[in-house]
């Protein structure tokens, strides 16, 4: 309504003059602007009075005084009371319309600042998740704050100056994390993998509860398959952060899939990836499958060749119905596909082999409880160090009762299971860290065996000294007995509650060196994954 005003008016305030209004018109806005203009110098004179900082004391008086000021406007009586509202006020609203037009502006101004964002984005190639970036809304909020005028950084400014104080704030923070390993311990990752120059480069980084660091990153083209030198890179790292702080250190090894080697897994494998390399290798018989299918895809690559295998079992079985549909179909038998050598081997397996898909559905049965487990340890959700034991102890039996407890089925795929999880996995650490959680440890199903006694023993032996090794000794007896803090009301109500981690930090005060060494296991990682969720940040 303002602009309106002065375009009327001709004042010339950023607005066109309306070279058709009339005279008598043109004086009443005119008039209205500088009564406007008035009382809003009344208004600032007054708070300018009151040291522009009014008390709650004052507010009311200012209050009134203000809405005495505007009274000409009609919206207050002079007492500065609201004047009543007639019959018709029902039928207008107090709401100026410029408001509404703002919000159309708004609206078309803000479509605008998306497109120039992502205008940037795609003409440098950037990932749609570079908004997922922690940094990203810090960024946004900032520019907004700072208001017209802002002029971004020049390429110099970036790569001097601010640079320079990037640096200064990371080393701050690495000292946060420097202290971290000292006090709770830490786990060294390493991860390889090949760029697009078919370099292979090995990731290192330092995990601990206050996060993961980035540490360095080599290239080992040339020494990859040298174990010694390989040996060296790995123990300049633990030279680096202190071989007192280092607790595990874990390899990326997820490309093993020894399972998948079993007779009836790897020949199972083998028929669906030729059904699905005939489906997806010819443009027809893809777009046919996706009219039974509706659109849902039996294909499902992952990270790993274990998980690809059990996506693919997966998926296939899912549309077993719409891929018999498809291979009976008229279309299908009309087509010259059909009548193909690749093509009749397929729609042979699919529908004529009595083994494929029983043998899909056991593969799916056999692997459904260790890619949970997998999960479980790649998850980012809480540290697994203390669960671990326990959940390849139930995976196998979960394997076992699929199998309805027939040895003959299940026992090659538990004898592969100890195989790799006793020389690999199988280590002291995670008999500690089932040992001292307190979820499984006052459970009912806890196994009291001598192996996670031993591998409690064995753990403290390595990582503690005569002296701490003999006092944790003696406090662990409150923690098994229940004694103490650890047998109070609340400390049993929040052992499913809390984690593991957070349970001892609330209710192992009075073990304090017990304590600090349970923090240590549990707080581990049990996978490299991470570094890939890392590096993607």
């Amino acid at each position: 309504m303002n602009r309106l005003k002065h375009h009327l008016a001709e004042t010339h305030h950023g607005m066109k003059p309306c070279n058709k209004v009339s005279e008598d018109v043109r004086l009443e806005c005119k008039e209205a602007l500088a009564n406007f203009k008035d009382q809003k110098t009344k208004r600032n004179d007054l708070l300018q009075e009151i040291g522009m900082g009014p008390t709650s004391m004052h507010k009311s008086v200012l209050f009134k005084t203000i809405r005495t000021l505007g009274s000409e406007s009609g919206n207050v009586s002079g007492s500065g009371e609201p004047i009543p509202k007639g019959p018709m006020d029902k039928f207008t609203t107090s709401q100026p319309r410029q408001s509404t037009l703002n919000s159309k502006w708004k609206h078309e101004e803000r479509k605008e600042v998306y497109r120039k964002i992502g205008r940037f984005m795609y003409s440098k190639g950037l990932s749609f998740s570079t908004v997922n970036d922690p940094y990203w809304f810090p960024m946004i909020d900032v520019v907004a704050n700072f208001g017209l005028g802002f002029k971004p950084p020049s390429m110099h400014k970036l790569r001097t100056w601010i640079l320079k104080e990037e640096v200064n704030d990371l080393s701050i923070i690495m000292e946060d994390h420097k202290k971290a390993w000292k006090q709770y311990g830490c786990s060294i990752m390493s991860d390889g993998w090949t760029n697009g120059k078919s370099r292979c480069l090995i990731n290192f980084l330092v995990n601990s509860p206050t996060g993961t660091w980035f540490m360095k990153s080599i290239d080992a083209s040339d020494t990859i398959k040298n174990g010694e030198l390989m040996f060296k890179y790995l123990d300049k790292v633990v030279e680096e952060i202190g071989e007192k702080n280092v607790v595990q250190v874990i390899i990326d090894n997820a490309s093993n899939y020894d399972i998948g080697k079993l007779n009836v897994h790897a020949t199972t494998f083998s028929r669906a990836r030729r059904v699905m390399k005939f489906i997806y290798g010819h443009t027809w018989v893809l777009s046919l499958m996706r009219t039974f299918t509706k659109n849902h895809e039996p294909l499902r690559p992952a990270i790993t060749r274990f998980a690809t295998a059990f996506l693919t079992f997966q998926s296939l079985y899912k549309q077993k119905q719409a891929l018999i549909a498809m291979f009976s179909s008229e279309k299908w038998c009309s087509s010259t596909w059909a009548k193909q050598v690749e093509g009749v081997k397929t729609r042979s397996t699919v529908l004529f082999d009595p083994n494929f898909w029983p043998h899909v559905a056991f593969c799916i049965k056999t692997t459904v409880p260790l890619v949970s487990v997998l999960r479980e340890v790649d998850s980012e959700e809480r540290p697994v160090m203390g669960y671990i034991y326990e959940l390849m102890d139930s995976a196998k039996e979960k394997i076992a009762f699929n199998c309805r407890g027939v040895e003959r089925k299940y026992g090659p795929i538990w004898r592969k299971i100890d195989a790799r999880w006793t020389p690999q996995l199988h280590h002291p650490l995670h008999a500690t860290g089932y040992y001292l959680n307190p979820q499984l440890q006052y459970g009912d199903k806890f196994s009291y065996v001598d192996e996670v006694r031993k591998g409690l023993f064995e753990c403290m032996d390595r990582m503690l000294d005569y002296q701490e090794r003999l006092k944790v000794d003696i406090q662990l007896d409150s923690y098994d007995q229940a004694m103490g803090e650890f047998g109070s009301r609340i400390a049993i109500d929040s052992r499913t509650l809390r984690s593991p981690t957070s349970w001892w930090m609330r209710f192992g005060g009075s073990t304090p060196k017990l304590q600090k060494f349970v923090i240590r296991v549990l707080s581990l990682t049990c996978s490299v994954k991470e570094i890939g969720a890392h590096l993607n940040r």
